[in-house]
């Protein structure tokens, strides 16, 4: 451990001082390309993982040129003030590479910043903070000799080592996770999970409607109320030459046939010049975005709205308690849930799928998990288009298959499945609180790294209660 009273004699330098700072400058976009064509280019923090430089972009007109041993600071755009170590290349306009003389540690100075940086980000200015060149060099670091840099660094990376692996474990309990809930819900949606209603029926000596008697009955209700409206049209029906066979007494049907059958029960949100970013208002009718929209609930604060006037002139757009909302573009599109009972008549945006459901008929949350299971996000993935933004069209859409048991047996698979993803949750919420007290951790190492009152060795009695397995 070093003392309090050597630290105190340790003195605060400028960076400036210590070490000279590159400016980022951006080449032409047509001097770029992503095929290894001459020198790596560094844009941001997203080439960082928290391990390592991911290099995928070259550049055969570098302006500005760093070398090894640097530390990039982002200072610009979204990820200003992340800090990770340099390596040799260009680096583009929100990226600056501080470069320390010989005599100073780049790894104790990267560190160094890490903990000081919201010193630096308290001083940033712009609609879209930036930080200065100057707001780099005049800021103050506690600069010990080499030979105490070299340990502290030492000291720090064996405990963020230590760390390193934890996080690691829990990122693989997460992984896992991830993967039960896929096997849960393809297992629901197979048949697997519980016992059929065909089973069961034949067990007890009882008949049972099957799903297509379901599905049948449905769409005679549709006709039925339809009339007297006009040429009703039918809905279009899945295409099932390759979809899989399923269970006994189950149909696949399509979101078409699925949905009420009024006007609008199945749409998108509106687009173009129907709903613009001036039509947006600080309070009213909410509306919903694609990341409000998460697999199997619905996320975030209502924060944007529109008037209670622009809202009736998109009420083809609208949704309400129980609608099904799916997303049509993102990473992959195809994320689903079910819009929830605490929440206002809403309405959606361009890129959102609203479907609402036969009344009655059908149990909601089972088509949530089977739109959300492998075989039918599958066929969601054959039906996405576009390179530069991936999305599904609504008449594509339109005809996927959705698999359907009798209703009896659908409310029995999501009874289980409703068991076994809250327990999966239960989990998946303490890796999460491990997660961030790990990172806690990270930051409470560096502040007694760099605090006149305590050491670092004291923090290793801190990491014990973290497991290795990540418990």
């Amino acid at each position: 451990m070093i003392a309090a009273n050597a630290r105190s004699k340790w003195p605060s330098l400028m960076l400036r001082d210590v070490g000279k700072l590159h400016c980022g400058q951006s080449p032409p976009s047509k001097d770029l390309n992503t095929s290894s064509e001459g020198t790596v280019y560094i844009t941001g923090p997203e080439h960082w993982d928290g391990y390592t430089i991911q290099v995928n972009k070259w550049t055969t007109n570098p302006k500005r040129l760093v070398p090894d041993g640097c530390v990039f600071i982002t200072v610009k755009g979204s990820g200003v003030g992340k800090i990770f170590p340099g390596i040799s290349g260009a680096i583009g306009r929100d990226i600056y590479a501080f470069e320390p003389d010989e005599s100073h540690s780049a790894k104790y100075i990267e560190y160094a910043l890490k903990f000081t940086i919201q010193d630096i980000l308290r001083k940033a200015v712009g609609d879209i903070p930036g930080i200065s060149k100057n707001h780099i060099l005049d800021h103050e670091v506690m600069m010990p000799p080499r030979e105490v840099q070299d340990a502290i660094v030492a000291e720090i990376e064996t405990q963020f080592s230590r760390l390193d692996e934890a996080i690691a474990n829990l990122k693989r309990v997460k992984a896992n996770l991830k993967r039960y809930k896929a096997a849960v819900l393809k297992a629901a949606v197979e048949g697997r999970l519980v016992e059929t209603e065909a089973d069961l029926a034949r067990a007890e000596g009882r008949s049972y409607e099957t799903g297509a008697q379901l599905l049948e009955r449905m769409l005679e209700a549709r006709r039925s109320q339809w009339k007297g409206k006009g040429r009703y049209k039918e809905p279009v029906a899945p295409d099932i030459a390759r979809l899989p066979e399923l269970p006994e007494g189950w149909v696949w049907a399509s979101p078409s046939q699925l949905s009420a059958g009024e006007p609008y029960s199945l749409a998108i949100g509106p687009f173009g010049s129907n709903l613009k970013v001036n039509d947006y208002a600080a309070a009213g009718v909410p509306l919903v975005f694609v990341r409000n929209i998460r697999t199997a609930s619905f996320g975030g604060a209502d924060t944007v709205f529109v008037t209670p006037e622009k809202a009736k002139e998109l009420r083809a757009h609208q949704v309400t308690v129980g609608d099904l909302l799916v997303t049509k573009m993102g990473d992959p599109p195809g994320d689903v849930c079910m819009y929830p009972s605490d929440r206002p008549d809403a309405v959606i945006t361009a890129d959102c799928i609203k479907l609402r459901l036969t009344a009655t008929r059908i149990d909601s949350t089972f088509v949530v998990y089977a739109i959300e299971s492998q075989p039918v996000r599958r066929q969601v993935h054959a039906i996405t288009k576009g390179v530069a933004q991936l999305k599904v069209s609504l008449a594509r859409f339109r005809s996927i298959g959705v698999p359907l048991p009798p209703l009896a047996e659908q409310q029995r698979i999501v009874a289980r499945v409703d068991r076994l993803l809250s327990l999966a949750a239960e989990a998946e919420n303490q890796a999460d609180a491990n997660h961030r007290r790990a990172e806690r951790l990270r930051q409470s190492m560096l502040r007694q790294a760099f605090s006149d009152r305590l050491g670092l060795v004291d923090c290793r009695l801190h990491l014990n209660p973290i497991a290795s397995d990540g418990r």
